[in-house]
């Protein structure tokens, strides 16, 4: 059975550290809640790119009042979204959505049958997704968030589509070992997604996550990622207004405090020093790509500042 998730439950406002936690009505993990909201309230567009089926049951069962309000309609976004932000966010997490989606897809057709998502928060892949026989697919991320998921999921009857193994760790910790623990194949060829993660990390982590990836994947291993060509810095300040709308609304959830902006290798350049065959494109060229508009205001020009990054290890 499901747990009643309590009432009018607000989120936690955690200053980042290095040893801070997290579940998913607090600091990074109301993330994973805000971004399910999203993939939920975009898989009922007209003319969908996504039908997650999950996203809404997902953030009820969290119960913060303001995501369960946006995935149910009675938070009207057109008051909190006085510049399009909100709206945009939807768009954003749709494609980005879409992206990821496709590229579990072609990896799995390419003959990979090994997956690793790296944070998977709420993800609902390994219950939506048409996996081939075969596939073995793991989700890492706190207990906390882990236990929560599997919980819930398993509350609503859901079965997987492909071997699910979970991994409850920190990713700080020492992941790799936990990973093959569960029985990760490091000499098969994986695919690997770090979605919606690298801005939360600081640079140095971002550098290890990287290594760590490079060092446990076989030749023909694939690496689905997004890098901002300013660290983020834009979005920080992007994101300054919505704050406001929100927390007037009843959210405090300050994004640019959770997200650590600060010069770094670009992900692309590092990727490539450690031998692998890396493609970008500006996320306006995947919302193109996607038949979508690209925003003509502020907000859409940041998209040319956040790269989709695809790389195959060599």
């Amino acid at each position: 059975m499901i747990r009643p998730s309590p009432t009018d439950k607000e989120i936690t406002v955690v200053s980042r550290s290095d040893a801070d936690s997290w579940d998913l009505s607090s600091s990074v993990g109301a993330t994973a809640t805000m971004v399910a909201a999203a993939r939920a309230v975009a898989s009922r567009q007209d003319d969908p790119l996504i039908d997650d089926p999950f996203a809404a049951p997902l953030v009820r069962a969290v119960g913060v009042e303001f995501f369960t309000g946006v995935v149910d309609g009675t938070v009207d976004l057109a008051a909190v979204d006085a510049d399009g932000g909100a709206r945009m966010l939807i768009d954003v997490i749709a494609v980005r959505t879409k992206f990821f989606d496709d590229f579990f897809t072609a990896a799995a057709t390419a003959g990979l049958r090994q997956a690793v998502i790296l944070a998977s928060g709420l993800d609902s892949r390994a219950f939506r997704l048409d996996w081939p026989a075969g596939m073995v697919l793991f989700e890492i991320d706190q207990p906390a968030v882990i236990d929560f998921k599997s919980e819930v999921v398993a509350g609503l009857g859901a079965e997987p589509t492909a071997e699910r193994r979970t991994v409850a760790v920190d990713l700080r910790e020492d992941w790799p070992a936990a990973l093959q623990a569960a029985g990760f194949d490091p000499t098969a060829p994986t695919a690997w997604s770090a979605e919606g993660l690298l801005v939360y990390l600081p640079p140095e982590a971002q550098d290890r996550l990287l290594d760590n990836i490079t060092a446990l994947s076989a030749p023909g291993s694939r690496l689905a990622t997004e890098y901002h060509l300013d660290s983020g810095k834009a979005m920080a300040a992007r994101s300054a207004p919505m704050t406001e709308r929100w927390r007037a609304s009843g959210l405090d959830l300050d994004l640019s405090q959770l997200w650590y902006v600060a010069e770094r290798i670009p992900v692309t350049e590092n990727l490539q020093t450690c031998g692998w065959q890396v493609s970008a494109r500006p996320r306006h060229e995947v919302f193109t790509a996607y038949g979508r508009d690209v925003p003509s205001s502020e907000a859409g020009e940041l998209l040319q500042n956040s790269l989709a990054v695809i790389a195959v290890r060599e």
